[in-house]
């Protein structure tokens, strides 16, 4: 076992000093406040979790940019799809491989620490499998492992083109499985012990049967493990799904599948207040992408009265168009005070500090959706911390308890000092050491695809 100190450590949503913690194989065994620091390794003066980014699309990064073009008077969710099959269609295992490797070293560097990969990318592009038929989901694996970054994957169910049964498309066929070489899959994948989590995703409810969701919520390898969906992110979405079913898509949810802790509910953008209530009274998180949700004109979610009634979030990157923590926690805060014409609307009296709030709750939040034992700087969390650099000007009229702000709010320049994910440091001095390498790959692969 390994101890670590911290001078000041973000604990249980409060600025603790004097922290020790005690690290056992990448997962925190003991945490002590006001202990001494002898037989520890300092971990710095400002300590925090690390942050888990619940929602990825890894191959959507080298697109990021791309789609900012006026295409025609309707440029929807609906026409940036096409611009992603495009992408989609260019991949192959050693593509996707030096995308993620970049995308996930960037990712460390700006404090994430997991990611929860939403994988749906299987197959050559004429539908035909891979041999084997893990070959893009063994790329993810090992992009993340040479990165460093906690990977939970999850291979994505994806069947039919809408809520009518409507076929796939042509370009649609490289992401479609077959219930038994789909659960074949998920089973070869959880026999491997290779330092990565495993869950399972649901495209959407317009991809996959009923039934079909049903049973794969009902497979045994699935006790456990986290389960993700898209849900309620599109206007046209709930209409269409409101036509076929008489429900919204989040009641559609509720009516056919378990969901329970075990679920990730992705966007949720126009849920309901009573869907709200729903999602809260089961324990499921919401996954809140606010930067891709902003640029595909999703809509805004009602992250405030989510919070009123327990509910837990937590953050993802999507499509990478940003790629730091701090900027989806921002517009969390923004979006509901643009909605309300108030400030600091994601706070209270007992618990005034809003980057405070935000960043304790998604880390749990996110802990959750990646299939954790406990999230934040507590026993049964991993031991993923990042350190605050403390000679960053933007904390040079702040006391001790309260640089997060300044960090969040101010947009500090300097870079985190220190990034360690399950106990083992990965950036040092703000830099991974293989971004050289890792740049000069995905630049040459990019340019002569």
């Amino acid at each position: 076992m390994r101890r670590w100190f911290a001078d000041f450590a973000l604990v249980q949503g409060r600025w603790q000093s004097d922290v020790q913690i005690g690290v056992d194989r990448g997962v925190i065994v003991d945490v002590q406040t006001a202990a001494p620091r002898a037989g520890a390794d300092h971990l710095g003066r400002y300590v925090l979790p690390g942050m888990p980014n619940l929602h990825s699309h890894a191959f959507q990064r080298a697109m990021a940019g791309r789609a900012e073009c006026f295409e025609k008077p309707d440029d929807s969710f609906w026409t940036w799809r096409e611009a992603m099959y495009r992408e989609a269609a260019t991949l192959d295992p050693d593509r996707l491989f030096v995308i993620a490797r970049l995308l996930y070293a960037d990712m460390l560097e700006a404090g994430y620490t997991r990611v929860c990969e939403f994988h749906y990318v299987h197959h050559r592009a004429n539908g035909n499998h891979y041999a084997p038929m893990s070959a893009m989901s063994d790329a993810l694996i090992a992009a993340a492992q040479e990165a460093g970054i906690g990977l939970t994957l999850l291979p994505t169910l994806y069947q039919r083109g809408g809520f009518r049964d409507e076929p796939l498309a042509p370009r649609q066929q490289r992401f479609a499985f077959a219930l038994d070489d789909y659960l074949y899959l998920l089973d070869s994948l959880a026999a491997r012990d290779e330092g990565f989590r495993l869950g399972a995703a649901i495209h959407s409810l317009r991809a996959v049967d009923a039934q079909i969701i049903a049973t794969l919520c009902a497979h045994d390898e699935l006790s456990n493990r986290p389960i993700h969906i898209h849900i309620a992110e599109q206007r046209r979405e709930l209409e269409d799904c409101l036509v076929m079913h008489g429900r919204y898509p989040i009641d559609r949810l509720m009516d056919i599948a378990p969901v329970d802790r075990r679920f990730c509910l992705v966007h949720a953008t126009h849920a309901s207040s009573t869907e709200l209530e729903a999602i809260s009274r089961c324990g499921a998180v919401v996954g809140l992408c606010p930067t891709t949700e902003a640029n595909l004109g999703d809509g805004l979610f009602e992250i405030g009265e989510f919070r009123r009634l327990g509910g837990r979030f937590g953050i993802g990157s999507d499509s990478h168009v940003g790629l730091d923590p701090r900027e989806e926690l921002r517009w969390l805060e923004y979006q509901a005070r643009l909605a309300s014409g108030r400030r600091n609307e994601l706070a209270s009296a007992d618990k005034p500090d809003v980057a405070t709030n935000l960043w304790s709750e998604a880390v749990l939040g996110g802990a959750q959706a990646c299939g954790a034992g406990a999230g934040g700087i507590a026993v049964g969390a991993d031991a993923d911390f990042l350190e605050l650099d403390p000679d960053d000007a933007a904390f040079a009229a702040m006391t001790d308890h309260n640089v997060l702000p300044a960090w969040i709010f101010a947009t500090a320049r300097r870079p985190l000092k220190t990034v360690i994910v399950a106990g083992r440091s990965v950036i040092k001095n703000g830099r991974h050491a293989q971004r050289e390498v890792f740049e000069a790959a995905y630049c040459e692969t990019l340019r002569n695809p």
